[in-house]
């Protein structure tokens, strides 16, 4: 799975890199090295003909859901059965986004020579330090309890990340990776008019182990309340 995230790349630089109009500059997310699932995220959709880097709520709410609290359990919906889960399937076949996010958490867990159990977090990200592009979904959920000034239903536009098998380099970490998509299927996976799930089923694979590399960092990242770069600092070996 994926869980927490980091995304420190300029919002305007990472909307250029996705071919995508940048948000306004009051609008835009400041960096994150602690994204927790809940939180807003940058993500590049097409709507209107138009691609944006627009800012989603991490964790899709299904438009059919009672209240949004239910995205807390969607940050990630798996590749293998997206296409048959109530709360993915419409957003796979016309909804479809990219996650743009400079490196991702996972925790590996050991056991220490006294037989306790623990877990160490290592950070994961681009062999080449470019920001990774993660296969995502959008949905956008309407609180008819709730009106704006112009009498309409106030609107939660949120996403989930697929993910998939890990691949060789975090199979030893962890047994599930983010999709991470190549920059040559961007405009094919962000594309609404394609519908063929069969086809964008093809994508959903572990990115090559090459292209992948993680440290270990400290366990300060597993408090959401810590942010900065020093949490993605190798951690020295004792």
């Amino acid at each position: 799975m994926c869980g927490r995230f980091v995304s420190n790349t300029p919002p305007d630089e990472l909307a250029q890199l996705l071919r995508a109009r940048a948000p306004d500059p009051g609008v835009a997310l400041d960096p994150s090295y602690n994204i927790a699932p809940t939180q807003l995220v940058h993500a590049a959709r097409e709507t209107g003909g138009v691609r944006r880097l627009d800012i989603l709520r991490w964790g899709l709410v299904p438009y059919w859901a009672k209240d949004p609290g239910i995205g807390a359990r969607m940050i990630n919906a798996r590749a293998e059965t997206a296409a048959t889960k109530n709360a993915f399937r419409n957003s796979l076949a016309r909804r479809r986004c990219i996650i743009g996010a400079d490196g991702f958490y996972e925790w590996q867990r050991t056991v220490d020579s006294k037989g306790s159990k623990r877990k160490q977090p290592f950070f994961i990200n681009h062999a080449d330090d470019e920001p990774f592009a993660f296969a995502g979904l959008w949905e956008i959920w309407r609180d008819r309890d709730h009106l704006d000034a112009d009498g309409q239903p106030l609107e939660v536009h949120s996403c989930t990340i697929l993910t998939c098998a890990a691949n060789e380099a975090i199979a030893k970490i962890h047994d599930r990776m983010p999709v991470i998509l190549p920059s040559d299927t961007w405009d094919f996976w962000l594309d609404p008019a394609n519908t063929d799930l069969q086809a964008t089923a093809e994508l959903l694979v572990p990115a090559p182990a090459d292209s992948i590399r993680a440290h270990r960092v400290s366990t300060d990242v597993n408090n959401v309340r810590n942010d900065g770069p020093h949490l993605i600092d190798p951690l020295e070996t004792p």
